[in-house]
C-alpha cells in the first residue's frame, strides 16, 4: 500500500513532472493495441521462388499485399545491388514463350492467381531499362503515320504534349496501322488494319476504313494481360518475329490467348507502349516518378539526375608541368582521363606480372575481360539478341561475346534505333603486341575493357555510346 501511495504522489504531484507522460496516457495504449500490433499480425506471409538469368533461383517469405517494386527493393537489398531504377520483375511462361515485365504497382499475389495448373510461369528478377524510356523520348515511340490526333488539336506539339495527351482523361490520342492476327481456332493468320481508341482496340472489316459499320472490336484490356512474344515464329507459327498477345485473367489457357504480330520493332514497341498507357495511365507516371519524389530540381517529365555538393565542387586539373593548372576545356578533361585510366591499368597489369613477362601480359590481357558482367563467354547470336531484348531495346544496350564464326575474334552487340547490331572486334599483332580494334586499326587497345570504357565515353565508328550492359546476374 506505501509504494502504491508512493507512486500516487509522484503521478499527481504538480511539483514533480512525469517524464514519461506517454506511458500513463490510456488513449495511447487503445491505439496501441488496436491499430499498431493488429496490423503488424494481421499481414499474412507467403513464399515465392524468384529466378535470375542464370536460372538460379531465392524463395523469399513475402506479405501476401507486396507489389512487384518492393520484391526488386527486397532482392537489391539482399544482394547488394545498385538500384538504378531499371530492376523489374518478369513474368515468364515457359511452354507458350510469352512474358512480360510486371508493372511496379502490381499485387504479385494477384499475378499468381492468374497463373494456371498446365502452364510452367516463373518470376524473373532482372533489368528493364525500356520500362520508363517513353517518359524520356515519346517521339521515338510514337512514330507519325501510326498516331492521330483530335481535330481540335494542334498538329504540332511538344515533347510532353503527346504524352499529357495519352495520360488525359478526356482525349486519347488513336494508333492505327497494319497487324497480323491470328485466327481463333485456326493455325493461319491474317493481315488487318488495327485501330487502338480509349474503348478498346478494334479492326477495319474493309481495308483501312474507320466509319463506325467497318470496325469490329478486338478486345479491351481491363481483364487481360499483354505479353511479348519471346520465341518469335517457333511456338505460334507468326509471319514475323515481332508478335505481342493478350491472356484474360484466370483464363484456361492458350486457347484464349488473342495473338497479334507487327511487321516490325518500331510498330510492336508502339503498340505496346499505347496499350500500357491506355491500360494503366497515370499509374505508369506515378510509378515513373516514384524514385524521384521529394527530389529538388525535379519537374514533370523533364527527369535530370542531381549532382552533389561534392560533385558541383570538383575541377579537372592538369600536373603534368612545374605548375599545376585547371583544365578548362570539356573535351580536353575528358581525353585526360581517359588517359589517366588508361595509365592506370597499365601499371595495376603491371602490378600483377611480378615476373614482367610479355607472354604473360598478352595472356593476361586475353582473359582479363571474362570477369567482367558486360562479357558472355559462347553464347549465339540468337541468345545475345534475346538477352539485349529483354533488357530493353534502348540506345546503348550492349553486351560482348565471343564469335561463333571466328573463335580468335569478339563480336558487340549493341542495341541502337529499335534494332541490335552486331559488330566484330578484331585482334591484331603488331611489333609482336596484341591489340583489339572495332575500325581496322585505326583505335588500338591492349585489352577489351579499355575498348568498352572508351566506347562508354566516344561513340567513335559506332552509332552510339555504349550505356547498359546486359549481366547474368544470380540471386
Amino acid at each position: 500500500n506505501r509504494r502504491k501511495k508512493k507512486g500516487d504522489s509522484i503521478l499527481e504531484n504538480p511539483s514533480i513532472p512525469n517524464p514519461f507522460p506517454e506511458l500513463c496516457c490510456s488513449p495511447f495504449a487503445s491505439v496501441l493495441s488496436a491499430s499498431l500490433l493488429p496490423k503488424a499480425t494481421s499481414r499474412k506471409k507467403q513464399v515465392i521462388k524468384v529466378y535470375s538469368e542464370d536460372d538460379t533461383s531465392r524463395a523469399l517469405e513475402v506479405p501476401s499485399d507486396i507489389t512487384a517494386r518492393d520484391v526488386c527493393q527486397l532482392l537489391i537489398l539482399k544482394n547488394h545491388y545498385v538500384d538504378d531504377h531499371s530492376w523489374t520483375l518478369f513474368e515468364q511462361l515457359t511452354h507458350t514463350g510469352l512474358g512480360r515485365a510486371i508493372e511496379d504497382h502490381e499485387l504479385v499475389m494477384e499475378v499468381q492467381s492468374n497463373w494456371v495448373m498446365e502452364e510452367e510461369t516463373k518470376l524473373y528478377f532482372r533489368k528493364n531499362y525500356a520500362k520508363y524510356e517513353f517518359f524520356k523520348n515519346p517521339l521515338s515511340f510514337f512514330p507519325d503515320h501510326m498516331i492521330s490526333f483530335p481535330s481540335e488539336t494542334s498538329a504540332a506539339l511538344s515533347h510532353s504534349g503527346i504524352l499529357q495527351m495519352f495520360l488525359s482523361s478526356s482525349t486519347y490520342p488513336e494508333i492505327h496501322g497494319y497487324l497480323h492476327a491470328k485466327e481463333q481456332g485456326k493455325k493461319s493468320w491474317k493481315k488487318l488494319y488495327f485501330l487502338l481508341r480509349r474503348s478498346g482496340l478494334y479492326f477495319s472489316t474493309k481495308g483501312t476504313s474507320k466509319e463506325p459499320r467497318h470496325l469490329q472490336f478486338f478486345c479491351e484490356f481491363s481483364n487481360s494481360d499483354m505479353y511479348m512474344s519471346l520465341t518469335g515464329k517457333k511456338i505460334s507459327g507468326a509471319p514475323t518475329n515481332y508478335g505481342f498477345c493478350f491472356k484474360p485473367n484466370k483464363s484456361g489457357g492458350t486457347r484464349d490467348l488473342k495473338q497479334l504480330c507487327a511487321d516490325d520493332e518500331q510498330s510492336r514497341t508502339c503498340w505496346m507502349t499505347a496499350i500500357r498507357l491506355l491500360k494503366y495511365g497515370m499509374q505508369l507516371y506515378q510509378n515513373y516518378m516514384q524514385p524521384y519524389q521529394g527530389r529538388s530540381g525535379c519537374s514533370p517529365l523533364n527527369i535530370t539526375p542531381m549532382r552533389s555538393i561534392s560533385e558541383n565542387s570538383l575541377v579537372a586539373m592538369d600536373f603534368s608541368g612545374h605548375r599545376s593548372r585547371i583544365i578548362e576545356n570539356p573535351t580536353e578533361a575528358l581525353s585526360v582521363a581517359v588517359e589517366e585510366g588508361l595509365a592506370w591499368r597499365r601499371r595495376g597489369c603491371l602490378r600483377l606480372n611480378s615476373h614482367g613477362s610479355p607472354i604473360a601480359m598478352s595472356n593476361m590481357g586475353m582473359s582479363i575481360h571474362r570477369s567482367q558482367s558486360w562479357f558472355h563467354h559462347k553464347i549465339s547470336r540468337e541468345e545475345a539478341q534475346r538477352l539485349i531484348l529483354q533488357h530493353g531495346l534502348v540506345d546503348g544496350v550492349f553486351l560482348v561475346r565471343d564469335s561463333q564464326s571466328n573463335p580468335k575474334t569478339f563480336v558487340l552487340s549493341l542495341s541502337h534505333g529499335l534494332k541490335i547490331k552486331h559488330f566484330q572486334i578484331v585482334p591484331l599483332e603488331d611489333d609482336g603486341k596484341l591489340f583489339y580494334t572495332l575500325d581496322d586499326g585505326h583505335t588500338r587497345f591492349t585489352d577489351l575493357i579499355q575498348l568498352v570504357e572508351f566506347y562508354q565515353l566516344n561513340k567513335g565508328v559506332l552509332p552510339c555510346k555504349l550505356k547498359h550492359y546486359c549481366a547474368r546476374i544470380a540471386l
